[in-house]
């Protein structure tokens, strides 16, 4: 629920956002050569392949990934980690890994609908300015995708759970001191997990290049 059904209507509303502006960036373009058909597979490809899934992190990072850090963070300095130790409960398995499970589960499945609803935000201009009908862009949009575009993502997606969640409760658990270190913990997890997520995505992007060459 946490990290993923909660995170459904701000992903929604930024990704249908986030797919009309590229449907109004590509007609730009492709109105000077006469293809403003192929509106509706650039959306839809620009979406499963690298928006779709690069958008979700970020806002999960923002949700998630920041709410990990202060929660471990502050159990740290508060002593709640000592307590279940001494209670002879392993706070990795007892805390980290559910964290790990939920969010390799979630990030799929919300990269999933934010595909959905970047086309979905695509579909607007598409019906209001390139003469399309919502079923003809639909079924363009499908059209332009192959199975591997989707994969792609979802593979990208499944790394960056792991890459927010590993970053959040290191930090969280790497907290010492107070109140203040809490909120710079939190930060610094924040910040980590954008660069690295940026760095996983080249890395990933840069393999399937190569291997779609061969």
């Amino acid at each position: 629920m946490e990290a993923g059904v909660r995170a459904l209507p701000i992903l929604s509303l930024i990704t249908f956002f986030i797919g009309l502006i590229l449907a109004l960036q590509a007609a730009y373009e492709l109105r000077r050569f006469g293809a403003i058909s192929f509106v509706a597979s650039a959306v839809a490809l620009s979406m499963t392949r690298e928006l779709g899934p690069l958008i979700t992190a970020v806002i999960v990072i923002g949700r998630s990934g920041s709410a990990f850090a202060a929660e471990l963070g502050t159990m740290k300095v508060s002593e709640e980690i000592d307590a279940l130790e001494t209670m002879a409960i392993n706070p990795v398995s007892f805390l980290v890994a559910p964290k790990f499970v939920a969010m390799i589960l979630m990030l799929p499945c919300l990269t999933i609908w934010a595909n959905f609803m970047g086309i979905l935000g695509g579909s607007l201009f598409g019906v209001a300015q390139a003469d399309f009908t919502f079923w003809r862009y639909i079924i363009a949009s499908l059209d332009a995708l192959f199975m591997r575009d989707v994969l792609t993502g979802l593979i990208k997606s499944f790394m960056f759970g792991v890459t927010i969640t590993a970053v959040g409760c290191l930090e969280g658990l790497n907290t010492t001191g107070g109140a203040e270190q809490v909120g710079r913990s939190t930060t610094r997890a924040v910040v980590m997990s954008i660069f690295l997520v940026i760095l996983v995505d080249l890395v990933f992007t840069m393999l399937f290049y190569f291997l779609g060459e061969h």
